[in-house]
């Protein structure tokens, strides 16, 4: 029996791929190309994974750690834990991967060429939440957002032989608008975590302290610095929907979900008076879908 994803229902890799059903932003959409689906979900499956062990968000029971070859003793060591997922990767370029989800992400390596650097890029993106808890300032925080988030648009332009400098500069500035908004979305669960990824800068200029996030509602100083924020992850995302004008087909509709999943996503941040403190706002189909539209006709 499979789950949604086609993995094995109950195990790890089914865990993790099931996942994508959450995402802001359609990750492999039924109108794609096969070949592109499953490329597409294979390096979703390698990203969400890096992500859960970064996060200490594993399947209970430590299965993912044993299939690494970490010993029980050490499953709850994120670093140790992503020091083998790092192994493992390298495995997929010269020999088997021990992971399935790895093993899943071979034949895309191969089939598209694709080197070792925006994988390890991620990697290093968890290991940095391991040790960095607080940016100072804003390009800080963007040269976060160039490990953690950058790397998997330079991927789908890989995956899709559509790579250009010009294309990766576009692409960045969604990837990293897209970050910013699930930083956002996110702010009271990354708190509880032990992490702020609003600058302390911007904090100290809204007159917000980290007591004022742990409140179970936003006060009018933190809705005010989330708004200020969101105009920069939208301003982010505005410059780079030239991206989705750019190619065309079925990866032009693909690239506009992307941009319209970010955008809608702001809009609902809006929609809740910028009170992100009781949980993620998430946005509607109906939203997203008319986010799409405008972003196909240039509008967006």
């Amino acid at each position: 029996m499979t789950g949604p994803s086609g993995a094995p229902a109950g195990s790890p890799a089914g865990a993790t791929l099931d996942k994508a059903a959450d995402e802001n932003f359609p990750v492999a959409p039924f109108f794609l190309p096969r070949a592109w689906r499953d490329d597409l979900m294979a390096i979703y499956g390698y990203a969400r994974l890096v992500d859960d062990i970064g996060d200490g968000d594993l399947a209970p029971g430590g299965a993912d750690a044993r299939l690494l070859g970490v010993s029980p003793e050490r499953s709850d060591d994120r670093l140790a834990v992503l020091d083998a997922f790092e192994a493992d990767l390298h495995r997929v370029f010269d020999s088997t991967p021990h992971h399935p989800l790895l093993r899943a992400l071979q034949p895309t390596v191969r089939r598209r060429g694709l080197t070792p650097a925006p994988f390890l890029g991620l990697i290093q993106a968890n290991r940095q939440d391991q040790l960095v808890t607080r940016y100072e300032t804003y390009d800080d925080l963007l040269a976060y957002c160039e490990l953690s988030a950058n790397p998997v648009g330079r991927l789908v332009l890989a995956i899709t032989g559509t790579a250009t400098p010009e294309r990766i500069r576009l692409s960045d500035a969604v990837c990293t608008g897209l970050q910013i908004v699930e930083h956002l979305q996110d702010v009271g669960e990354d708190l509880r975590q032990g992490r702020v990824y609003l600058p302390a800068e911007d904090m100290k200029q809204f007159h917000v302290q980290e007591s004022d996030l742990a409140a179970p509602t936003a006060g009018a100083s933190v809705r005010a610095l989330v708004a200020f924020e969101a105009e920069r992850a939208l301003g982010l995302l505005n410059e780079g929907t030239p991206l989705v004008g750019s190619v065309h087909g079925r990866l032009k509709l693909l690239l506009a979900g992307f941009v319209a999943g970010g955008k809608a996503a702001v809009t609902a941040i809006a929609g809740v008076s910028y009170d992100v403190l009781p949980g993620p706002p998430k946005p509607t189909k109906l939203r997203l879908l008319r986010e799409v539209g405008a972003t196909l006709r240039g509008e967006g």
